[in-house]
């Protein structure tokens, strides 16, 4: 028994350092890739050398350790994570109110989005790369108290320097799917040593804390989805209802689409045209990725539809060449709320393609009825109750997708918005059960 061990223990180091030396000969493509992002996402070129761990100055945030109480470091990767992360953020201040926030991203809509989580004496940065070197340099300057990732991140590095540092991690809001068990079960040597560095997982569901089990995390708590505390912007949610209110054509949204599914969209779109009812919906798209706005854009054209574009619109609303055009293109960040306020029902982007969907609990709480494609593994366990609640209906492609809106248009949404809304509401409570759990792990300031 203690042979096994030992060998674990051997395959895992060498796992890692060949992970190592893939990263460290991949440096320059990274960097390469980060800067080349900038040029379409300006906040990518923003302070890269954080990237590598490197800060301007001597002296960091440790330094002034005892102006206010402990550092909680939150990871939210990029736009989906750092909203999800908003009400954990709330409940650990209304819980510690001197904590002062380390906020991490990868992506720039994350870290746009982060912006708006901060309050004076907090600090957001980039999350290195996961060299032991940036990553030392990261725990060294900051010191953070407690770590907190988001859903399904897993850093090998970061959480074996961590764990070396007597920096405590929790993985907040944790889901794995059964495909990512799959894939990462492969490779164990390198991912089981990652999850055992975790102080707790604290699961969405129980059958993603058996997944994550099986992974080696332990212990693991089930805590629910954080994703049901989000509380829709009332400012957001009036928008979207003078938009509604701007015509009497409904509106059909497209939620967060990804790559490949607006083609299938407007192909239905366009084939239900004769059998579409009275007045005639106006299809609005919201792309999940910013960059990919003038894609869509030109795919609209190309089928000879007119388009209006949310970002044309003067003082935010939807102007008299708004109101003729066939096609709106959601090309602003932060405001789907807004867009789900004004829709009388919506697609669930990233379910119709092998992705595994987008987050349906915002539509709930913007009491939107959703329609969703047959891929939704990402929120399988949601998915399902949203299904039972009748805030949802579930189709094959999207020739049923653009069907069933008309259908539920000519029937009326009037009982799927109360059930949406009433479905929302009945899982709250997630972030005050992490919050509580990630506060008992952080260590005296």
């Amino acid at each position: 028994m203690a042979d096994s061990a030992v060998a674990f223990d051997v395959k895992a180091w060498l796992a890692r350092q060949a992970y190592t030396l893939v990263l460290r000969l991949g440096t320059p493509i990274y960097l390469w890739r980060v800067w080349s992002r900038g040029r379409e996402e300006p906040d990518y070129r923003a302070r890269w050398p954080e990237r590598l761990g490197f800060y301007p100055g001597s002296a960091g945030p440790a330094s002034d350790r005892g102006q206010r109480g402990a550092w909680v470091w939150v990871h939210a990767v990029s736009l989906g994570e750092a909203r999800a992360a908003a009400p954990l953020i709330a409940a650990l201040r209304a819980q510690q109110p001197d904590l002062r926030l380390l906020l991490t991203h990868t992506t720039a809509t994350g870290r746009e989005a982060g912006r708006a989580l901060l309050l004076p004496g907090d600090v957001q940065t980039w999350l290195p790369y996961d060299t032991p070197g940036a990553v030392c340099r990261f725990l060294r300057h900051f010191q953070p108290s407690v770590g907190v990732l988001m859903e399904t991140e897993v850093w090998p590095n970061l959480q074996h320097e961590a764990r070396r540092a007597g920096v405590p991690m929790v993985l907040a809001n944790a889901r794995l799917s059964p495909k990512s068990l799959r894939q990462g079960q492969r490779f164990a040597a390198l991912l089981r040593p990652a999850a055992q560095a975790l102080s707790v997982t604290l699961a969405q569901t129980e059958s993603d804390a058996e997944r994550l089990r099986a992974m080696g995390a332990d212990p693991v708590h089930v805590c629910g989805n954080l994703k049901f505390d989000m509380t829709p912007s009332p400012d957001l949610l009036a928008q979207g209802r003078r938009w509604r209110g701007a015509d009497a054509r409904p509106l059909c949204l497209a939620a967060s689409t990804r790559e490949g599914e607006e083609s299938g969209l407007l192909d239905a779109w366009m084939a239900a045209g004769p059998a579409m009812a009275s007045p005639r919906p106006r299809l609005l798209i919201v792309p999940r990725h910013p960059q990919r706005f003038d894609e869509v854009a030109a795919l609209v054209a190309q089928r000879g539809l007119s388009l209006s574009r949310r970002s044309a619109w003067p003082d935010g609303q939807p102007d008299a060449a708004a109101l003729l055009a066939e096609v709106w293109l959601g090309d602003s960040m932060g405001e789907m709320p807004a867009y789900y306020a004004a829709a009388a029902v919506a697609w669930l982007g990233g379910s119709f393609a092998p992705l595994g969907g987008q987050n349906l609990i915002e539509a709930a709480a913007c009491a939107c009825p959703l329609i969703m494609g047959p891929s939704t593994y990402n929120f399988a366990e949601a998915a399902e109750l949203s299904l039972a609640a009748g805030a949802s209906r579930r189709v094959a492609d999207w020739p049923q997708a653009v069907h069933m809106a008309q259908i539920w248009l000519v029937e009326g949404v009037s009982a799927a918005q109360a059930a949406a809304r009433a479905f929302a509401s009945q899982h709250q409570g997630a972030s005050k059960r992490m919050a509580a759990d990630i506060l008992r792990r952080t260590l005296p300031p």
